[in-house]
C-alpha cells in the first residue's frame, strides 16, 4: 500500500512487516524498571541513590551548585550558583549591565580560552566572530533552503554536519584547528538558526521568505534579532535582554546531557562537526533543551482552561490539577519549576527575571509578567502540599525564558535553537578539554538476558 505525502515527491510506504513485528515485540525485550532493584550497583541514568550525578570526569569549564553533601552523604539544599571558569555568572551579567554593554562575546571567549579577555583580545575575538556571521558561499541556498525541515533543531544538526564539507581541514583535532572550527561555528550559529526558521516558515506555512544579510559589526544578540525579524528591527533593551539570556545559557557544567554528549563523542577522536551535531541532537530532546517549549505550551493550556486569569484562585486550582495529572499534558509537572541540581534557587532564573520585568514595563506586559511571578511564588508550596513532601523546589530558567521569548516575539520553534546558539560556546570548550584527555569513554552495561539455545530454521 502506498500513501502519498502532502509534500510533492515524498511518499510513505506502509510496511506491513514492520507493523507485524512491532506488534509482536514482547515486554521481555525491554528492561523492566523493577529489574534495577536487583542490581543496586547499576547507576540508572548515571545517578546515585541520593539523586546526585555519578562523577565520571574532571572539568575546569563550568560548575553548578545547588546543594552540598555532608560527610554522611546527606544532601543539604543551598542557594544556586553557576560558575564559568571559576567566575560567578552573576558577576559577569552584573558587570555587563553596569557598563551597559553586550557580554556574550566576552563569555564565549572566557569559556574557550579559560581567562577573561583584555580589551584588545575581546575586540579581536568579536571581529573574528563577525567575519563568520555570513555562511559559506552557496550554503544557505544548497543546504538550508533546498532541504528545509519542520524542526529547526533537526535542520541545525544537519547544517552543522554539512559544514564538514566546506572545511578544507575537517578531521584535524589539533588544538589550533579545533579552536578555529569552534570560532567558525559560534559565528555561524545565528545565521544557521535564522535561515532554518525562514525556510521552515516559507516551505511549510506559506510565509514570505525574509533573508537579511548579517552585519559583522553587530553582537550575537543583535544579529539573531536582525535575522529573525521580517523588518530586522529591534530595540536596545530587547537586544540587551537577549544577550543576557545567551550569557546564562552558554554553559552549565559537564554533567548536563548535551555537554556530556560532547565529551563522550569527542573522546573517540572524531571531528568537531560530528561532536557538535550530536550535542544539538541531545539538546533537541524534550527532557533536555526541548523542555523550554513546554512552558509556553502549559501557559496556552492555562489560557484555554482558566476563565479569568486575573483571578489567582482559579490559577491555583489549575496548577493543582496539573500536579494531580488532571490538566495540561497529564505528566503532573508544572513546567518552569524544579531542577536536577538547583534546590532553593536557580541563579539564571533570578538574573533573567530582573531584566524580564524591565521588558514587561517597556512592552506593557506587567499583567503577564505577574502571572509568571505568581506561578513561581505559589507553585512550590502547591507541589509540597499535593505530594506531601518537604522537598525544596524553585523556578528554573525555562519559566522566565518563556516570558522573555514571548515578549521579544521570538517564535516558539526558535526557543531551543536559541539555547543551542548560546550553549555552542560551552560545548566547544568541553570538546577542547576532552581532546586533551585522549582516553575514549567506555562505560559498561549489566546484561539481564538469559542464555538461549539456537533453534534451527527448519524447527521454528
Amino acid at each position: 500500500m502506498i500513501i502519498r505525502h502532502a509534500r510533492p515527491g515524498h511518499i510513505i510506504e506502509h510496511n506491513t512487516f514492520i507493523h507485524d513485528q512491532s506488534s509482536q515485540w514482547s515486554d521481555q525485550n525491554g528492561i523492566d524498571s523493577a529489574l534495577f532493584q536487583h542490581y543496586p550497583f547499576v547507576k540508572r541514568g548515571l545517578r546515585n541513590a541520593n539523586g546526585t550525578g555519578v562523577v565520571v570526569g574532571l572539568t575546569r569549564v563550568g560548575d553548578v551548585e545547588g546543594y552540598r553533601i555532608t560527610p554522611f552523604g546527606e544532601k543539604i539544599p543551598t542557594e544556586g550558583k553557576l560558575y564559568y571558569r571559576g567566575i560567578d555568572v552573576e558577576d559577569i551579567v552584573n558587570n555587563c549591565l553596569a557598563e551597559d554593554r553586550f557580554g556574550y562575546e566576552e563569555t564565549s571567549y572566557l569559556l574557550l580560552f579559560g581567562h577573561l579577555p583584555n580589551k584588545s583580545e575581546l575586540d579581536e575575538y568579536t571581529k573574528l566572530l563577525g567575519k563568520k556571521r555570513k555562511l559559506p558561499e552557496g550554503f544557505a541556498r544548497d543546504m538550508i533552503l533546498t532541504a528545509p525541515s519542520r524542526n529547526i533543531m533537526n535542520k541545525l544538526a544537519r547544517s552543522v554536519l554539512a559544514l564538514y564539507s566546506y572545511d578544507d581541514n575537517p578531521d584535524d583535532i589539533s588544538l589550533e584547528n579545533v579552536i578555529r572550527q569552534s570560532i567558525d561555528l559560534i559565528g555561524y550559529f545565528p545565521s544557521l538558526i535564522a535561515y532554518g526558521y525562514q525556510a521552515q516558515q516559507s516551505q511549510f506555512f506559506n510565509k514570505s521568505l525574509h533573508l537579511h544579510q548579517p552585519d559583522p559589526n553587530m553582537s550575537t544578540a543583535e544579529t539573531i534579532l536582525r535575522l529573525l525579524r521580517p523588518t530586522g528591527e529591534y530595540t536596545e533593551l530587547e537586544a540587551k535582554l537577549l544577550d543576557i539570556s545567551l550569557i546564562i545559557h552558554a554553559e552549565h557544567g559537564a554533567g548536563n546531557n548535551s555537554s556530556f554528549t560532547t565529551h563522550l563523542v569527542s573522546s573517540t577522536g572524531t571531528d568537531t562537526y560530528s561532536a557538535i551535531a550530536a550535542a544539538v541532537g541531545s539538546l533537541k530532546g524534550p527532557k533536555h533543551g526541548g523542555a523550554n517549549s513546554a512552558v509556553p505550551d502549559m501557559m496556552n493550556d492555562m489560557r484555554r482552561n482558566v476563565m479569568d486569569l486575573s483571578d489567582y484562585s482559579q490559577i491555583q486550582d489549575y496548577l493543582v490539577k496539573v500536579l494531580k495529572k488532571e490538566a495540561n499534558d497529564k505528566t503532573g509537572l508544572i513546567y518552569g519549576l524544579g531542577h536536577a541540581v538547583y534546590t532553593y534557587s536557580d541563579p539564571r532564573a533570578k538574573l533573567l527575571k530582573r531584566m524580564a520585568k524591565k521588558l514587561a514595563e517597556e512592552h506593557d506586559l506587567m499583567e503577564e509578567f505577574e502571572l509568571y511571578s505568581y506561578i513561581e511564588e505559589v507553585g512550590p508550596d502547591l507541589f509540597r502540599e499535593v505530594h506531601k513532601t518537604d522537598k525544596p523546589i524553585c523556578a528554573n530558567v525555562d519559566l522566565y525564558s518563556a516570558f522573555v521569548y514571548k515578549a521579544l516575539n521570538i517564535p516558539q520553534d526558535v526557543a531551543t535553537p536559541l539555547f543551542a546558539a548560546a550553549r555552542i560556546s560551552g560545548w566547544c570548550a568541553h570538546r577542547i578539554e576532552e581532546l586533551s584527555n585522549s582516553k575514549i569513554m567506555r562505560p559498561a552495561y549489566q546484561t539481564v538476558q538469559p542464555l538461549i539455545n539456537y533453534t534451527a530454521l527448519s524447527d521454528r
